[in-house]
């Protein structure tokens, strides 16, 4: 199950330096409901190399308002403590979402 990321715990595990995925959602967008399933298996198969979560925008603000999300979902991939290059913006099927953790763990 992926971990629950909230702005109090966001940065903490940010600056933790440990490869750390966000999915932007919210409860209203299809997408991202149909996605849920996908980042909770993710989060499973890469426990202990990956910290995978999701950051729900309506009940947090701050993280979505800094990195500018505008559209949902949006997957932000963080490593050694800052944002990286990639970024995934809408549905995403599982392979596209494996490929760009194993290219993160690559960096």
């Amino acid at each position: 199950m992926a971990l629950t990321i909230t702005d109090e715990n966001a940065r903490e595990l940010i600056e933790s330096g440990k490869p750390v995925v966000i999915d932007f959602w919210a409860t209203w967008c299809g997408p991202c409901v149909g996605m849920a399933p996908t980042i909770d298996a993710l989060a499973q198969e890469y426990e202990g190399k990956v910290v995978i979560g999701k950051y729900n925008v309506d009940e947090e603000g701050d993280l979505s308002s800094e990195y500018r999300i505008m559209a949902l979902p949006t997957i932000l991939f963080f490593k050694n403590g800052k944002k990286t290059d990639l970024r995934l913006v809408g549905s995403q099927p599982r392979d596209v979402l494996d490929a760009k953790i194993k290219e993160l763990l690559a960096l």
